[in-house]
């Protein structure tokens, strides 16, 4: 098989921000229900209770992706709407829609792509703890289990979680996100437990399909939100801030998924700072079980200049603002750092294939009177991003799809409706789907490089 062939197209969701139906058929609240009911917590008191309403509207979204022409569909399964509460058994109700989604992906020639979690924690097991407490790495596993028994007869591909630095910085030290605790040493005992939880998580499933005689087929792996740090000079200084970003953001988890330990430098500094990981015996080789697949979500890269010492004492650094495109989100546009991230992978950790699970850009969509966005920097986003990612496959990363984020706008956590990512319009007051300039751009793009592919594999 060739290269080009070897290779798949996509979009992707999560549950909370598309799928509304928040109290429909068992589900319980999750930390994001209770987040959004916090006044002052998201833009407007946005909440997702509603969102684009897919849990009702799924037949239609799943049309468009097949007039899209994408291989893959990356989604994420709400854990309370599968298993209320994160304790007991599965939910049959809610294991239903997941069905249904899978089934009229697969009529539509349409590979299923799930993710366990996209951060919505049950509130139950946040009540109990939340990521910091070890327990919920293992309720984590039980959910994986219920899952996999309910839909791994149809699908292959698995993620387990979704950037599990944003769950555990943003939810658990800078308070931006669900829950909105502000603990730093909760924060890195969330980050164990995760990659525990994510470890556990996969030696379940793979259980499963070997029992199952499955296993041939099975992809497994977890995603993570992966930006390049790059120092603003050659000071020692500057360099030391960027190693220290570069680890806290990425090898943090690269390490102990790929190489069965954290980055030395790193453990060290937190055990100073009194916010310890807590590793117990044992866990390091769980967390590093076999890879099949790393996903990669890339929006940004940084340059990072030292700067004086928190009051904290961690150690400090500034983000420096280059004369760059930005987008909706104030984040800079800087493709080539992808290629180069994309061959660092492939050089300093080897093994699994890499997959652009994510990859997107928000911008201020003005919409004509059919509903209908021009949206010409999206579009030039998505090609200069899909440029690099093949760049990178050409240079010999083992790159093996790219899903482009968001199949459709939607809720965009503390941002609530303000920011729009999707490269299908939604119309928040009549759910009304309209597929913009960038969504015939992707359409387009994807038919050529299949076209390309198959022309190929005659030669």
């Amino acid at each position: 098989m060739t290269q080009r062939a070897n290779f798949l197209w996509g979009s992707a969701t999560s549950s909370y921000q598309i799928e509304g139906a928040v109290s429909e058929d068992g589900r319980t609240p999750s930390i994001w229900d209770t987040f959004c009911a916090t006044p002052g917590t998201v833009a407007d008191g946005d909440t997702g209770a509603v969102a684009c309403d897919h849990y009702h509207r799924m037949p239609e979204d799943v049309a468009i992706m097949a007039d899209l022409g994408l291989d893959v569909y990356r989604f994420s399964l709400a854990w309370p709407r599968v298993q209320p509460d994160g304790t007991g058994g599965g939910n049959p109700a809610g294991i239903a829609f997941y069905d249904r989604l899978v089934d009229e992906l697969l009529a539509r020639g349409i590979r299923p792509w799930v993710t366990l979690y996209h951060w919505d924690l049950p509130q139950a097991l946040e009540d109990a703890g939340g990521w910091p407490n070890r327990d919920t790495a293992y309720r984590f596993a039980d959910y994986a289990a219920i899952a996999y028994d309910a839909l791994g007869d149809r699908v292959s591909q698995w993620t387990t979680l979704n950037e599990p630095w944003c769950s555990a910085i943003l939810g658990y030290m800078s308070g931006e996100h669900a829950p909105g605790r502000q603990d730093a040493r909760a924060a890195m005992a969330a980050v164990h437990h995760l990659l525990l939880g994510h470890g556990l998580a996969v030696r379940a499933i793979r259980d499963r399909a070997e029992a199952a005689g499955r296993a041939a087929d099975l992809e497994v792996g977890i995603t993570l939100n992966l930006s390049p740090k790059l120092p603003a000079g050659e000071s020692s200084a500057d360099l030391a801030a960027a190693r220290w970003e570069d680890g806290l953001s990425n090898r943090l988890y690269l390490d102990p998924l790929l190489r069965g330990r954290y980055p030395a430098d790193i453990a060290g500094k937190l055990d100073e700072l009194g916010c310890p990981l807590p590793i117990r015996d044992g866990d390091l080789p769980l967390i590093a079980q076999p890879l099949d697949v790393l996903g990669v979500n890339y929006y940004s890269s940084q340059v990072v200049e030292a700067a004086p010492t928190g009051q904290n004492g961690w150690p400090g650094s500034v983000t420096l603002r280059r004369d760059v495109p930005r987008t909706a989100m104030d984040w800079e546009v800087t493709p080539g750092a992808l290629t180069d991230l994309l061959l660092r992978l492939e050089r300093e950790y080897p093994g699994p294939a890499w997959y652009i699970t994510e990859n997107g850009a928000a911008y201020a969509d003005v919409p004509d009177q059919t509903g209908y966005v021009d949206d010409a920097e999206r579009t030039d986003f998505l090609r200069a991003h899909i440029d690099a990612t093949l760049e990178a496959r050409d240079l010999g990363a083992n790159v093996r799809g790219y899903f482009a984020w968001s199949l459709l706008d939607n809720f965009e956590w503390s941002f609530g409706y303000d920011r729009r990512f999707g490269i299908v319009r939604v119309d928040y007051d009549t759910l009304e789907r309209t597929p913009k300039r960038s969504a015939r751009y992707f359409a387009e793009r994807v038919a050529a490089e299949k076209k390309a592919a198959a022309e190929e594999g005659e030669l």
